[in-house]
This record gives structure tokens, C-alpha cells and sequence, in this order.
């Protein structure tokens, strides 16, 4: 028996990398799944892809989470489909950086567009059922950079806007018999983090061992390091926590 039978879980940004990652093992514990992406098409390959359990279900729905009737629309379909909704995890995000005299208002509207507005927007949605419900999770994901970052400006201020969401969403939602928590991960290897090396003109992998060195575990993580926290933190067993960041960053932050 899996800790997440019989729940519904919407997955943002979930067609790939941490997203996905998260969705698939969620999936293995038992979860339905509504993989949410701005192409529908990928968030529709991705769901095909999850290791469902019995009975359970998956769905790919294509969605721009920073126009509130597109959000709607969305958690009405996943409601609709999947028969309910208990587990959010508020993931999507874009990169735009660049050096302060360098970016532009669309570089910055666009970063706090999908990941403040975003999570917002998802999160006022989905809370209408957790609340009539007496029962939901949330789960944010932050960054180390929400600690400072040279050239991400946007980026930062972003995420650690999205620890100050969180916690105000444990003080406002507690008491309706919801948790809400974030996640910052550190360095991850992804799709994001290798095109990040393509734009600095480094070798994908002499970038992740440079990464690597910077913390004291001297390793990379990968997405299903994030997965392992979340699953925990969306579970009944993390009943008690709310309104905290997690950082997963192999002691990054230590430093």
C-alpha cells in the first residue's frame, strides 16, 4: 500500500526534469497524476510515461499558469477527470538571466510571471477544494539562488519570494487541515541547468563537476533526490510541518 493511494496530485512544470521527477515518484507511491505544462502535447507524453498503480491515473493537461482563467480551467479538469484533488506541487519555472543593467522589464515580468503569479494563481484555485475538504498539501519549490545569485536578479527575488508565500500560506491555511511547504534545491541536473552550461560555453559535464565541488557531499544532485523530500513533505507523515523551506543542496548553504 502506497502513502498516496487514493490521492490526486497536480504536478507543474512536470512534462520534465524535477517535475517529472516528482511526478514519477509520486506515481510509484500510488498517486493519480495531472502532469501540468505549457505544451500540452509533452505534458500528455510525460503522463503516458508515469508508473501507475493500480486503479490509478494519469493526465497531461496544457496550461499557462500565469493567466488565472487558463489555472481554472485547468483545476477544473483535473477534478473532473481525476475525481478530486488533495497534493499540489507548484514547480514551473523559467530562467531570464542576466546582469541587472542588462535585463529588461519582459526578462523580469516574465521569471516572477511563472513562478510568484504562477504559484499563486495555482495555489487560490486548488485551495477552494482543500479547504472544503479539510485536507491538502502544497509544496513550493524555491532555489539556493533565492539566497543570491549573480546575474539572476529576477530569478532570486523570486524565490525567495516564494519562501515568504509559503510561510504565509501556513499561517492563512493551517487551520483548514492544510500544509504548505517549499523546497529549495540546489544544483540539479537537468535540462535547465545543461543549457545553462551551453549559454557559458562549458563542457555539460566539466559544469556539473564544478558544481559538484562547490558543496560538501561532492555531488551533483538529480531530480530524484527532489523527488525523495517532496514525497515526504506531501505525505501525512509531514502532518505536523507547514510554512518551512527545506534546503536540498548537498550543504551548499553551508559554505
Amino acid at each position: 500500500m502506497g502513502r498516496y493511494d487514493g490521492r490526486v496530485a497536480v504536478i507543474t512544470g512536470a512534462a520534465r526534469g524535477i517535475g517529472f521527477g516528482i511526478a514519477t515518484r509520486l506515481a510509484e507511491e500510488g498517486a493519480s497524476v495531472a502532469v501540468v505544462d505549457l505544451d500540452e502535447s509533452a505534458a500528455s507524453e510525460a503522463a503516458g510515461r508515469l508508473p501507475l498503480a493500480d486503479g490509478a491515473k494519469a493526465v497531461g493537461i496544457g496550461a499557462d499558469i500565469s493567466d488565472g482563467a487558463a489555472v481554472d480551467a485547468a483545476i477544473a479538469r483535473v477534478v473532473e477527470e481525476l475525481g478530486g484533488i488533495h497534493v499540489l506541487v507548484n514547480n514551473a519555472g523559467i530562467t531570464r538571466d542576466n546582469l541587472l543593467f542588462k535585463m529588461t522589464e519582459d526578462d523580469w515580468d516574465l521569471v516572477m510571471g511563472v513562478h510568484l503569479k504562477g504559484a499563486f494563481l495555482m495555489t487560490k484555485a486548488a485551495q477552494k477544494h482543500f479547504v472544503e475538504q479539510k485536507y491538502g498539501k502544497i509544496l513550493n519549490l524555491s532555489s539556493v539562488s533565492a539566497l543570491g545569485n549573480r546575474g539572476q536578479a529576477n530569478y532570486s527575488a523570486a524565490k525567495m519570494g516564494v519562501q515568504g508565500f509559503t510561510r504565509t500560506l501556513g499561517i492563512e491555511l493551517g487551520p483548514f487541515g492544510v500544509n504548505a511547504n517549499a523546497i529549495a534545491p540546489g544544483f540539479i541536473a537537468t535540462e535547465m541547468t545543461d543549457a545553462t552550461a551551453a549559454r557559458l560555453k562549458m563542457d555539460v559535464e566539466e559544469f556539473r563537476k564544478l558544481n559538484a565541488e562547490a558543496n560538501p557531499v561532492r555531488r551533483v544532485g538529480f531530480p530524484e533526490d527532489i523527488a525523495a523530500a517532496a514525497a515526504f513533505l506531501c505525505s501525512d507523515e509531514a502532518s505536523y510541518i507547514t510554512g518551512q523551506t527545506l534546503y536540498v543542496d548537498g550543504g551548499a548553504k553551508l559554505g
